[in-house]
Order: C-alpha cells, then sequence, then structure tokens
C-alpha cells in the first residue's frame, strides 16, 4: 500500500489529528439557520453576479475539455495527503478524476473571491462550499479511493467487512461518527496520569492533588495547575515521557493539580464565580500544607481564563497570594476569536440559542461539542477517519492525545453562558464590564510576573491573539511561541529535534514586531520555563516526608473525579 492510511507510520493519522484537539471547544453551535443562510446568500449571489458565475462556468467547461484530451496542469498539492496515492499520478483515469475534482472546487472558490460579498459573509460561504468540497472528495469513496481498491483485492474483501464492523460499531457507539482513537489501549490511572500522588482536597467542585516530590529537596513555593474545566486534568500527565507533572517534580518543584468535577445538570449553577472561588480554596490549601505565604500558578486555555479573573479578583482586594503566573494557549482579547472558524458564526441569535439550549438541559454535553468541533475541520477529524476505518477497514490509532481528547466532559450551564458573555463584554481588555465574587475585573491591576505561552500554528487559540494575552499582563510578561499547534505547543517535552521556540518580553504592541525582533531557540520551551520558574519559587528545602500534613490524603491520585463519566 502507498496510502499514508494504509501503509505510512501510524504517527501520521494521529499526528494530523492531535492538531485539532478539543482543548478549546467551541461554545456557540454552527446552527442548520446559519448554513441555510449562507446557502441562499451563496445561491443568491450566483442569480445577482450572473457575468461573474457564467465566466467561472465557461472556464470550468474549458478546463474539463483540457481534462480529457490530457492537456490540464491541474494537480494535487503535493502536501494533500488524500491524493498520495501513485495512481493519481501515474493512472490516466484517476488522475482525470482528481484534475475534475479540483476544477470544479476552484470554480467555486473564484466566484467566490470575485463576487461582491461583505468579509465575513464571505467567509461563512467559503466554509459552507469547503464543507461541500471535502464531502465530494472521490477519496472518500470506495470507487474513487484506489488505495482502498487495492487493500480490498489483497485481503480478498476482508478490509470491506473490517470497514463494515467498524461502520456499525460507531453507529452504535459512538453515534455515526467515525471513532478517531482505540480506546481498548488506555486506562486513567493505569496507563495515563500515573504519577504517584494524592488528593488533600475534596470538594463539590475540584478535587486538589499533591504530587510526592522525587528529590530531596524542593522549593518551598509550590505550583499550581489548573486545568481547563473543558476536558480532563490529565493532559498535563498522559504517560511519563510526556508529563508536564512529572518535569515540574524533577526540577524540585512542589507541584499541585486540579482536578474539576465533571459536572451533572445537578451542577448547572456552576459558573465563572464557582470556579474563582474553588481556585482560592486550592490556594489556601496549598499554603497551609507547603508553610508558603503564596503560590505560583499555571493556567491553560479555559483554566487560563479562569486563573487570569482570579488573579484580578486578588488584585482588586489587595491579597498577594500568587507570586508568578504561567499562561498557555488561553485567549483573553475575545476579539481574536472572530479569526477562527467558530467565530464566523458567532451573532446575537446563536449566542442566545446557545445559552438557551444549555440551560434547557442544565449542562453542555461534551460529545456534542466534540461533533460540532469536528465539523469545523472535517477533513482531518472525519474524513480522515471516514477513509482509515471504512474503507481501508483499519481500527483508529491508538494514541494518549487522541484518548485524553476522547475523554470528554460537560460543561455547567452557568460557566456555558459565563463564557459566552465573554465575547461580547470583552472584560479583560474593557476594565469593569466584569464582577468576579463582587469585585471588578481589571487586568491593569496585576502586577506579577507571567510567562505567556503561545503555538505558532494554533488555529484555536492563534497565537497573535495569545500576544495579546502577554500584553494585558503588563510589562512583567514573557511571550513564548512554540512552532506547533494548540495541543502540541503545550505538551512539549525536550528530545523533539522539530522543536524550537521564540521568546522575549511582550513589550512590542504589535504581533509581528514582537516576531521579528525575538531570539529564536532550538528545542523544547519547557527548559526554558524552568529556569524561570525556578529563581520564582523560593529557597530550597528538604523535600516533605508526607503528603497533606493538615489535610490529610483522601485518596490516591489521579483522584475521583477524572474517571467520572
Amino acid at each position: 500500500m502507498t496510502d499514508h492510511l494504509a501503509e505510512a507510520p501510524e504517527h501520521d493519522i494521529r499526528e494530523q489529528a492531535a492538531a485539532h484537539t478539543l482543548a478549546a471547544n467551541p461554545l456557540v453551535g454552527v446552527r442548520s439557520e446559519d448554513l441555510v443562510a449562507s446557502a441562499r446568500l451563496l445561491l443568491g449571489e450566483m442569480l445577482n453576479n450572473p457575468a461573474v458565475a457564467m465566466r467561472q462556468y465557461v472556464a470550468l467547461l474549458a478546463e474539463f475539455g483540457r481534462i480529457a484530451t490530457g492537456g490540464s496542469a491541474l494537480a494535487p498539492d503535493p502536501k494533500d495527503r488524500r491524493f498520495a496515492d501513485p495512481a493519481w499520478k501515474h493512472n490516466a483515469a484517476y488522475r482525470a478524476l482528481a484534475q475534475s475534482y479540483l476544477a470544479w472546487g476552484n470554480a467555486l472558490y473564484r466566484f467566490l473571491d470575485e463576487a461582491k460579498i461583505g468579509d465575513r459573509d464571505a467567509e461563512r460561504a467559503r466554509f459552507l462550499v469547503s464543507l461541500l468540497v471535502d464531502a465530494l472528495a472521490p477519496t472518500n469513496w470506495l470507487a474513487g479511493n484506489p488505495t482502498a481498491l487495492k487493500k480490498l483485492v489483497e485481503t480478498g474483501g476482508a478490509s470491506l467487512l473490517h470497514g463494515y464492523e467498524n461502520f456499525v460499531r460507531d453507529v452504535v457507539r459512538n453515534g455515526g461518527m467515525p471513532a478517531q482513537v482505540d480506546t481498548r489501549t488506555f486506562a486513567v490511572g493505569k496507563n495515563l496520569a500515573t504519577t504517584p500522588g494524592s488528593v488533600v482536597l475534596r470538594t463539590d467542585v475540584m478535587e486538589l492533588i499533591q504530587y510526592r516530590p522525587v528529590t530531596e529537596t524542593v522549593h518551598r513555593r509550590p505550583l499550581l495547575i489548573a486545568p481547563p474545566q473543558i476536558n480532563k486534568f490529565y493532559v498535563f500527565d498522559l504517560v511519563p515521557d510526556k508529563s508536564i507533572i512529572r518535569y515540574c517534580l524533577d526540577g524540585g518543584l512542589q507541584t499541585f493539580a486540579i482536578s474539576w468535577k465533571n459536572p451533572t445538570a445537578a451542577e448547572r449553577g456552576f459558573g465563572l464565580d464557582t470556579y474563582v472561588a474553588a481556585l482560592g480554596e486550592a490556594v489556601d490549601a496549598m499554603c497551609e500544607i507547603t508553610g508558603s505565604e503564596d503560590v505560583n500558578i499555571w493556567g491553560s486555555c479555559s483554566g487560563g481564563i479562569t486563573t487570569s479573573a482570579f488573579l484580578a479578583h486578588l488584585a482588586a482586594r489587595g491579597e498577594a497570594k500568587v507570586h508568578s503566573a504561567t499562561v498557555a494557549v488561553c485567549l483573553l482579547d475575545m476579539a481574536a476569536t472572530q479569526n477562527t472558524t467558530a467565530g464566523l458564526f458567532v451573532t446575537p441569535e446563536s449566542i442566545t440559542a446557545a445559552k438557551h439550549a444549555s440551560q434547557l438541559t442544565g449542562v453542555v454535553e461534551g460529545q456534542e461539542l466534540a461533533r460540532m468541533f469536528a465539523w469545523m475541520r472535517p477533513n482531518d477529524l472525519i474524513w480522515n477517519y471516514w477513509v482509515n476505518n471504512y474503507l481501508l477497514g483499519n481500527a483508529p490509532p491508538a494514541f494518549d492525545v487522541l484518548y485524553w481528547n476522547n475523554d470528554t466532559t460537560r460543561l455547567p450551564a452557568q460557566l456555558h453562558a459565563d463564557f459566552l458573555d465573554l465575547i461580547d463584554a470583552n472584560p479583560f481588555v474593557n476594565a469593569g464590564r466584569l464582577v468576579v465574587r463582587g469585585t471588578p475585573l481589571d487586568m491593569a491591576r496585576v502586577d506579577l510576573d507571567s510567562y505567556v505561552v503561545a503555538g505558532l500554528s494554533d488555529h484555536i487559540t492563534p497565537w497573535q491573539g495569545c500576544h495579546n494575552t502577554a500584553k494585558l499582563y503588563g510589562p512583567r510578561s514573557t511571550f513564548v511561541l512554540a512552532n506547533s499547534g494548540h495541543i502540541q505547543s503545550l505538551i512539549n517535552p525536550p528530545g523533539n529535534p522539530k522543536a524550537c521556540f521564540w521568546t522575549s518580553a511582550s513589550k512590542t504592541a504589535d504581533s509581528q514586531a514582537w516576531l521579528e525582533q525575538a531570539a529564536k531557540q532550538a528545542g523544547s520551551w519547557w527548559p526554558h520555563w524552568l529556569d524561570w520558574i525556578k529563581p520564582r519559587s523560593g529557597e530550597l528545602m528538604s523535600a516533605p516526608a508526607e503528603l497533606g500534613k493538615e489535610n490529610p490524603p483522601v485518596e490516591a491520585a489521579p483522584g475521583r473525579y477524572v474517571l467520572e463519566t
């Protein structure tokens, strides 16, 4: 086999999918009304611009003529793995099929480029066209996929039988969506999230886990890892060689992490205030356990939003409980969300509809969010697996990041509404528009050292928006840009020869100007961060012999909440 899904290493498909994980779910769905409106707009433009439509139609017919006579120069992008099989180049019929597919798709996109449609409407129409073009790719169908046909012949039909079994299994267990991961390989607490530690505080909202030190001496000031409420916390402790938590312990940091309770309708009232209060409880417990007057904190994605709100609340109260902040792949300036695919469909009407839907059920189901997100990136998250699982009859890959990504959580209705309110109010930029536990949110009052991380190819939290996060943290902020995507920039252990990052203070107003003057360094940013955090972690002391002390352990890590479905 020559197709990447059949013969190339399994990491091709799993790494491609890992670039599009669910760590920042679209909180506003793409409503059928919006798609219908975009389709109506597109058809209307074709009727209202007959000259443009006719020009593209004539050009398409001419291209079909060149394809029929072998004179077309159209060819798939060499990076498009769908057309990696040599048959697309060397077989005349398949070459013509690929060229015909490219020709009509290009004609639609050229029409959009030439039609006089407003920018936002044009992007919505382009998204709709991309759904259609991606769905009708010949590689998605058995007769149009030479690799699948070869495997059908070579296996005597067994691949088609296995594909049918996979399809039936996905209909029954996965709501008809192609499975992204073989879940049989992993178990949380057995081969995922295995770093030794104990739950030292359990509330109705979270468990606080203290991890057992691995060095004889540790820094006095502890580190709290505040994960997103969306997805489970063990992305920070996947497997030993990818574990941020183990890396912190190896560096002599007293490390704690929060594991949020997976909410049900009974917790529908959990909102931003609830989670900010939980951070306060965790910090107080850590100070009591370690004897430190304050802590360092790390918040990622939506956990970074919660952490930032918590820090603004402390600043408003004049409380110095946090010494420094690490904020990873997190957008605080909500204007940046307009530059994402999900942001195209954010309107007052869609926000109201999303709030109403979650209020009716009490929660937003993680699987529904995953389905919604998949249709934002269908080639990578749907058709990729459609071919692998059904046409080729392969099992989905066994990959730790994808297992975590599919181990979804629910979002309580109130927090969902609070996050949606951030879009309009943009309170981290506009001081005073949000009250957090009785105090107005004003990022200008937050005065501490911060380390802000972004990913160069992150399409979920674009790095330019994360640069704005660093600016909001003020002149004491260090901005770091990894050469990877959303999750890859976070799970970035040393040892990857392709890894690099740029770093500098975030004083320049423009993100591109920052990049031009930033220093590029080879390797992972983790050692750079450790060198940054250790001087901010206090003096060395003997590692504690016991966990918890005044908060005796109630259960071994990873705790109970992470196992709840």
